[in-house]
C-alpha cells in the first residue's frame, strides 16, 4: 500500500521522526532552521498532510497552491500562524496539541520568575567570568518571592498550573480572565479587573494567545500602572507585550525587570531589551523538555493519522 504524502516543515525529535517515515512518504527532508516561504509551498503542493511549527506561516495564498491538502497539525498549542478562514473553506482540517505542553511551560515561567527576581543570570555571569570576589552584604540584591501577589491575565489550563505552583510561595493570585472563571477549590486566588491586577501585582504572568484582542495587551497604559517595583513575566507570545514600551518603562525605572520568553518580532529582539541587566531573555523554551516535544509529536502524528482514515481528527480547532 502506497504511503500518504506528508510535509513536515521541521525536523522534529528523533522518536517523531521515525514514526513519521514509518507511516508517511516525506515531500522533502525537514529542516533545521526555519525554512522559507518558496520552500514551504513546494513541500505543500502535492501533501496530503503538513506538520507545521509557529514559525511557518500558513496564510491563504500559501494554501490556494495545494492539490491535495486534507489536514495541517500544528506543532503547538497557539494557532495564530494559520488561516483558519482560508483553511475551512479548503476543507482543510487543522489541529493543535493541547495540554501537553502545560505543566512544561508552567515551569518554565517560573524559572523566569525566580531567575528574575533573584537576578540569576546576573550571579552566574559575575562567577562564570571569574569576576565574583567573594560574599557581600549590597551584593546582586533581589526582590522577594514568598508572600509577594501573583498576577495572572489568562486562566486557561498554562495560567491555573502556574497559579498551583504559587501555592508554594504562599503568594496570593490574583486573575483576570477573558472568560468567567471559578475555582471554590482555591480560596486564594481572586478574579479582577485588568487594571486592578496591573496596580496590585507583584509579578504579573501573561498566559493569553494571540489574537487581534491581545495583539499589544501590555502596552503604555498598562505598563503605567504597574508598580515601579514589578516584574513581568511573558511565556505566551511576544506581541502580546510592547516592546518598545516596555524598554521604555524599564530604563524610566517604573518597572522593576522582566522575564521574556518570547518576543515581538522574533527571532529578533528589540535592542533595548538585551541591554537591560534586568531583563532576563530565553529562546523560547516554554514546552522544550525531552518528553513535552516529543508528546506534541506524538499527538500531530494520531491527528494526521486519524484524518488520513476518516476520523475524527482528537485535537480539531477548525
Amino acid at each position: 500500500m502506497s504511503k500518504s504524502h506528508l510535509y513536515v516543515t521541521r525536523r522534529l525529535p528523533d522518536p517523531v521522526m521515525t514514526a513519521l517515515t514509518e507511516r508517511f512518504h516525506l515531500t522533502q527532508p525537514p529542516e533545521t532552521a526555519p525554512p522559507n516561504r518558496d520552500t514551504v509551498l513546494a513541500g505543500i503542493r502535492d501533501a496530503e498532510a503538513l506538520i507545521c511549527t509557529l514559525a511557518e506561516q500558513i496564510d491563504a495564498p500559501m494554501l490556494s497552491k495545494t492539490l491535495h491538502l486534507r489536514v495541517i497539525a500544528n506543532y503547538a498549542v497557539g494557532y495564530n500562524n494559520i488561516d483558519l478562514d482560508a483553511a475551512r473553506a479548503r476543507n482543510i482540517i487543522v489541529t493543535n496539541t493541547p495540554d501537553i505542553l502545560t505543566e512544561s511551560t508552567a515551569d518554565l515561567t517560573w524559572a523566569l520568575l525566580l531567575a528574575t527576581a533573584r537576578r540569576v543570570p546576573e550571579g552566574h555571569s559575575l562567577v562564570q567570568h571569574g569576576s565574583w570576589t567573594g560574599w557581600e552584604p549590597r551584593q546582586l540584591l533581589g526582590a522577594d518571592v514568598f508572600g509577594r501577589t501573583l498576577g495572572i491575565i489568562g486562566m486557561g489550563r498554562i495560567g491555573q498550573a502556574v497559579a498551583q505552583r504559587a501555592a508554594g510561595f504562599k503568594m496570593p493570585v490574583l486573575y483576570h480572565s477573558h472568560t468567567p472563571k471559578d475555582f471554590p477549590d482555591h480560596s486564594s486566588w481572586k478574579s479582577v479587573g485588568l487594571d486592578d491586577i496591573l496596580a496590585q501585582a507583584d509579578f504579573l504572568t501573561l498566559h493569553v494567545p494571540l489574537t487581534a484582542g491581545t495583539r499589544h495587551l501590555i502596552g503604555p497604559r498598562e505598563l503605567q500602572l504597574m508598580r515601579p517595583t514589578a516584574f513581568l513575566i511573558n511565556a505566551a507570545r511576544g506581541p502580546v507585550v510592547d516592546e518598545a514600551a516596555l524598554v521604555e518603562a524599564i530604563q524610566e525605572g517604573r518597572l522593576a525587570g522582566a522575564g521574556l520568553d518570547v518576543y515581538e518580532h522574533e527571532p529578533a529582539i528589540h535592542r533595548g531589551l538585551l541591554a537591560l541587566n534586568n531583563v532576563v531573555t530565553l529562546p523560547h523554551l516554554g514546552s522544550a523538555t525531552h518528553a513535552t516535544r516529543i508528546r506534541m509529536g506524538m499527538v500531530c502524528l494520531e491527528n494526521v493519522v486519524a484524518v488520513m482514515e476518516g476520523r475524527p481528527a482528537p485535537n480539531r480547532v477548525a
